[in-house]
């Protein structure tokens, strides 16, 4: 391969114009699964977006879209990195202290109760009130203790040999 060829190919990689499997020793992905995965990451890009304004975990969200988009569109993985840093900043801040892992599990827990007190009807004038409801925010409420839970675990891991 001539050297100007070569050259030619690192530019369009760094610039993310290659096409998928042409030097980054992938298969090339067959077009449904490119679509499959663009349309997944498309709708967890803008749940994330919309979830950066609404309550639940929205950096995580949009960077699990650009994880799964990037698959399908290389040029997108250059704003994985960016994104990535900024999820983990916000994750070592939510457990930061004890007041903020306490106020997160008890939001938790109040949208876990939410979600049964919606579902089960137990309040007859609140609005939209049935299961789809409830457990939707049932979901929500376990969610955000799991993702509690799991930043706790990362960012107050003993290193292996202490």
């Amino acid at each position: 391969m001539s050297a100007a060829r070569r050259a030619d190919e690192d530019e369009r990689e760094e610039r993310g114009r290659l096409r998928p499997g042409e030097r980054s020793g992938r298969k090339p992905l067959n077009p449904l699964t490119r679509v499959a995965l663009a349309t997944a990451g498309g709708v967890l890009l803008v749940v994330g977006v919309a979830l950066l304004v609404l309550p639940g975990p929205g950096l995580l969200l949009v960077l699990a879209g650009l994880v799964v988009l990037g698959r399908a569109v290389p040029a997108v993985s250059r704003f994985e990195e960016p994104v990535r840093v900024r999820a983990m900043q916000a994750t070592e801040a939510s457990v930061a202290s004890p007041w903020r892992i306490a106020w997160a599990v008890l939001a938790g827990l109040a949208l876990v109760a939410a979600g049964v007190v919606w579902g089960a009807g137990l309040i007859p004038r609140l609005p939209f009130s049935g299961w789809s409801t409830g457990s939707s925010l049932i979901l929500s409420g376990l969610i955000l203790l799991g993702l509690v839970v799991w930043s706790y675990r990362r960012v107050h891991a003993t290193p292996p040999g202490e």
